[in-house]
C-alpha cells in the first residue's frame, strides 16, 4: 500500500525498537508476532523509512471496531503514489571541448597549406 521497496519500521517512542528491518533475517522472529506484543496500542506511532527511495512515513495506529468482515486493517489518509527507486545518475558525456553544444571535432581530411 505504501510502495516501499526495503523498509525499516520502528516504534516512534524514542527507544528505537525495530519491528521490520531491510536487512535480511534481522527481524524475522517478529513476523508472527502481533503489534500488541510490542506494546503498540491505540495512538501509537510507527516510523517507516525506505532508504532506497529516500522516503519516510509516520504511521498513526488507531484502533477501530468498524472494519468490514475479514479486514484486519485500513489505511486512512493520503497514501503516496508509487514512488519507485531513485533514478540513477545521468551518464556523463564524452565532451572534448568542455561544452555540451553538440559540436564535434573536425573530421576534414583535405589538403591544408
Amino acid at each position: 500500500k505504501f510502495a516501499m521497496v526495503a523498509p525499516d519500521v520502528q516504534i516512534d517512542d524514542g527507544k528505537g525498537t525495530i519491528l521490520i528491518s531491510s536487512e535480511e533475517g534481522e527481524t524475522e522472529a517478529n513476523n508472527h508476532r502481533k503489534l500488541s506484543d510490542f506494546g503498540i496500542r491505540n495512538g501509537s506511532r510507527l516510523q517507516a523509512d525506505d532508504f532506497l527511495q529516500d522516503y519516510t512515513l509516520l504511521i498513526n495506529v488507531l484502533h477501530s471496531e468498524d472494519l468490514e468482515k475479514d479486514v484486519e486493517f485500513e489505511v486512512v489518509g493520503d497514501a503516496p503514489e508509487r514512488i519507485g527507486p531513485k533514478p540513477s545518475e545521468p551518464t556523463s558525456k564524452n565532451i572534448s571541448n568542455g561544452s555540451d553544444d553538440g559540436a564535434q571535432p573536425s573530421t576534414s581530411t583535405g589538403n591544408q597549406q
